[in-house]
């Protein structure tokens, strides 16, 4: 087989390429990305070399591309997509670009040469918050920012495509994602690597709202069976019950570092900011797939790599402000 998988220089997406060099050395994966501030190619030097690696350098929105890369491409894992929910309040427009328009052009490419398995990632934010209880994968999308409108938008041209072409398309909607390689904006690097810095953390609000997180190792696991095993026109929740405040997520990061919470900086919240995301993931578990990281190993592995890997995320963190 040849697999593309977009967005493979980002975060997710770069675990996502070594997992499946590695588990199909029989199979060609190709890493479509745009290389954009968060698509980094030292994500991926360990398989660079790899004779069942290759990479592309392309825009998801660029269709005359997408269209020839496609032509020999059986199966797409479609990661490409920008991801900060702070940076869509602040400028939307380059969310509805590149995570909706850009899943469209995929979509139309694929159509047109017939890619026989589509698994399109999303996310658990397409559902908006909810107090109690969890999100099935059932119901309503009712996303309340700009990056998660995007998404769910995106979501509403998949469903399209897979009933009006029968395109053989699986949705996943995830979890908040940590681990090695993800791109310091994000709240668990972000507070990591300015605590090596010997920086304040920046804590949106009281602290109060409440997110699951799920290790990424686990995410490229779910991926890889949904893969194998999912059903077509199917959606699969991928997340585990490490349910935290953002509060005590920086307490956690403080101690695993020796630190006390002077180091915390209380900042001015987001214009709206959902209060507690939860997902059902019993689909999933019928496909067999179980957690293999507790949220207390997995935080004490991603704060080992970021101290054993400051020759990454330093000149990160230089080219932008992002303490």
């Amino acid at each position: 087989m040849r697999i593309l998988i977009t967005g493979g220089c980002g975060f997710i997406g770069s675990n996502v390429v070594r997992h499946f060099v590695r588990k199909h050395p029989s199979d060609t994966i190709i890493n479509y990305d745009k290389l954009t501030y968060a698509g980094n190619p030292e994500n991926l030097r360990d398989i660079e070399k790899e004779p069942n690696y290759q990479f592309i350098w392309g825009d998801v929105c660029n269709f005359e591309l997408l269209r020839n890369v496609l032509r020999d491409v059986d199966c797409v894992i479609h990661l490409a997509a920008e991801s900060h929910v702070d940076n869509s309040v602040g400028d939307s427009l380059p969310f509805t670009m590149s995570n909706t328009y850009g899943t469209h052009v995929l979509f139309e490419a694929a159509r047109i040469n017939g890619v026989k398995r589509i698994i399109h990632v999303s996310t658990d934010e397409v559902y908006g918050d909810i107090e109690e209880g969890s999100f099935r994968e059932s119901d309503k999308l009712n996303p309340n920012n700009p990056y998660s409108a995007s998404k769910a938008a995106a979501e509403m041209i998949v469903r399209a495509y897979h009933k009006t072409y029968r395109m053989p398309v699986i949705i996943t909607r995830g979890n908040n994602v940590y681990g090695p390689y993800q791109y310091p904006e994000k709240i668990i690097p972000k507070f990591i690597t300015n605590l090596l810095e010997g920086k304040r953390v920046p804590l949106h609000g009281d602290g109060g709202n409440i997110r699951t997180y799920m290790y990424v190792e686990d995410v490229c696991d779910a991926i890889h069976l949904i893969f194998e095993k999912g059903a077509a026109g199917e959606i699969y929740n991928i997340g585990t019950k490490d349910e935290i405040s953002n509060l005590e997520l920086t307490r956690t990061i403080l101690k695993e570092m020796g630190k006390d919470e002077k180091m915390i900086e209380f900042v001015p919240d987001r214009p709206f900011n959902d209060r507690r995301y939860s997902i059902d993931t019993g689909r999933l578990a019928k496909l067999g797939w179980r957690q293999r990281t507790p949220f207390p190993e997995g935080i004490r592995k991603t704060i080992r790599w970021y101290k054993d890997h400051p020759d990454w995320w330093r000149p990160l963190k230089s080219r932008v402000r992002l303490d």
